[in-house]
């Protein structure tokens, strides 16, 4: 894990707030398999000094990533991967249904619901 946060920089030109692009770096190393579940964290002052953040700013983002089910916190133990990426895929599906339903009952056309829908993820 220290491996794969080292080569990973904040993008500090961001518009997405830091502790925003480090619940979704962690997001996607552990969807991705590249941490296998079990596989222990920085601790939060630790990786708040590599990234050169306030140590709340990693705390929220662990913090979140807790409440999603990706990772688990035991105390003294740390931060460790507690789901990968089946967890993160059904609640992708569960939120792509409910938009598929809202998008169905107001009559947006699909092509109109998909550009919604890259816009949202900033691709083009």
């Amino acid at each position: 894990m220290d491996q794969l946060m080292r080569r990973w920089r904040l993008d500090t030109d961001s518009t997405v707030p830091p502790f925003e692009q480090i619940r979704l770096r962690i997001l996607d190393l552990a969807s991705s398999g590249e941490l296998a579940v079990g596989t222990k964290l920085p601790s939060v002052r630790a990786l708040a000094s590599d990234l050169g953040v306030a140590a709340n700013t990693v705390a929220r983002a662990y913090r979140e990533l807790e409440q999603a089910g990706i990772v688990a916190t035991a105390g003294r133990s740390g931060t460790a991967i507690a789901s990968g990426g089946d967890k993160i895929a059904a609640q992708v599906a569960l939120a792509a249904e409910a938009y598929a339903e809202v998008v169905r009952e107001l009559g947006v056309p699909q092509n109109q619901a998909l550009n919604i829908v890259k816009a949202a993820l900033g691709s083009s």
